[in-house]
């Protein structure tokens, strides 16, 4: 494209090819057709479910995009802050994915090796049933070659001490988890250019009700999850479940077949970050090849490395999530603004930009120093038959004897 002047000097931009979703995966037919704004409404309901659950920051982007006349999230960055935005916003779209990429691999290997110790006569200290064989096999057999493709009965109630006390010094942490986990401004401006009369008024119409409907399941979801678990609810939810259900085993098999068949998606997109950003959005076969391969092979290692699901989400929300979320929406939107400083987009913008730095800067701190305990490869003391004993949890300072054989509790305090 053209060249652009920074700081005195002509820096040539290589051809860059936006990461458009439309643009690979929707037709041209397809993409000029409109929707209605239950439809859009319908479309953020589904990508919030799946992957985000932002309400203002979406509405800063499109508007951002209005301002300047752009219409995804790489040229809106581009036409405000050149080409240094644009490569820092390639860096987070990249590291965003492939940091995913790591947490599919610790979810595939957790859930999928507890499927196969199920297996009559399969010893579960058997080699080739652990996370570490299911990991590496995993990727050679499914993931590697799709991702070559261009697309794609209650006997006691016992109650601890703190269970019900979440709101910890570290709840900084899980801001980042909800931001990795609620994000999906990549297509926002596809939804957006899908309605028949796009206007900023009607796309906030829809960000609210889509967030309402969304934030409605995911509350649904996430208590009910910890109503059953309270204090010792792994970060892998499926962690908690005994290997004995074969209710609950059968759901880690259809999780691990999903993890497997969205790791692909990842991978595309930190290859085409690649390739935008150092080939000028085309790659050779060898290079598409070459590239695939290493970035699945680093992606493997590194979830060989790390058995805690919960530190990955935690890492990839407050590092890549927050910035994408928070602060570069609101700095665009404060740059190309001619608002008074007075008017309420910007005072919130001037609000959520250093709520988005705080979560980033302290959300890492604190999960380097007080990263999340997790209880990966053992089973939770609930699901032993027999006897077993249990001291000192959560710091609630007791002892719990149980022998659900003769139904005999005694708790010491």
């Amino acid at each position: 494209r053209a060249a652009m002047g920074y700081q005195g000097r002509q820096l040539v931009i290589p051809p860059q090819r936006d990461l458009n979703d439309r643009e690979t995966l929707v037709s041209e037919h397809e993409y000029k057709r409109k929707t209605c704004q239950s439809a859009a409404v319908f479309n953020v309901v589904n990508s919030i479910i799946g992957s985000g659950i932002i309400d203002f920051s979406l509405v800063l982007l499109i508007k951002g995009g209005a301002l300047s006349g752009t219409d995804t999230y790489q040229s809106l960055v581009n036409k405000t802050f050149g080409f240094p935005g644009y490569l820092l916003l390639s860096v987070l779209q990249f590291l965003y994915p492939f940091i995913a990429m790591i947490s599919y691999n610790i979810i595939a290997g957790d859930t999928l090796s507890k499927v196969f110790q199920r297996i009559p006569g399969v010893d579960p200290e058997n080699l080739f049933v652990g996370r570490h064989f299911i990991i590496m096999i995993s990727t050679i057999t499914f993931t590697l070659p799709l991702s070559f493709t261009e697309i794609h009965l209650v006997t006691c109630i016992v109650i601890f001490d703190d269970a019900w006390v979440f709101a910890k010094p570290n709840a900084i942490q899980a801001v980042g988890v909800m931001s990795f986990a609620f994000i999906c401004h990549h297509n926002s401006f596809l939804v957006y250019s899908s309605l028949e009369e796009p206007t900023v008024a009607k796309w906030s119409r829809i960000i609210h009700i889509s967030i309402v409907v969304s934030m409605f399941i995911c509350i649904l979801f996430a208590t009910c999850g910890y109503l059953t678990f309270t204090g010792f609810t792994q970060g892998d939810l499926f962690e908690n479940y005994c290997r004995s259900d074969n209710l609950v085993t059968f759901g880690r098999f259809c999780y691990g077949v999903t993890v497997l068949l969205t790791y692909p998606m990842e991978c595309f997109v930190t290859r085409e970050v690649i390739a935008n950003v150092f080939f000028g959005g085309n790659l050779s076969s060898v290079f598409h090849v070459v590239i695939t391969v290493v970035i699945i092979t680093i992606a493997m290692f590194v979830s060989l490395l790390i058995d805690c699901l919960g530190i990955v989400l935690e890492l990839n929300g407050v590092l890549c999530a927050a910035p994408l979320i928070f602060i570069i929406p609101s700095a665009c939107y404060l740059k190309l603004s001619e608002e008074p400083r007075t008017h309420s987009d910007k005072i919130i913008s001037c609000v959520m930009l250093p709520t988005g730095a705080v979560v980033m800067v302290f959300g890492f701190v604190m999960a380097i120093i007080n990263p999340q305990d997790c209880t990966h490869g053992q089973e939770m003391f609930y699901c032993f038959p027999d006897n077993f004993s249990l001291t000192n949890i959560s710091d609630s300072h007791f002892q719990l004897t149980t022998q659900l054989s003769t139904l005999n509790i005694s708790i010491f305090r």
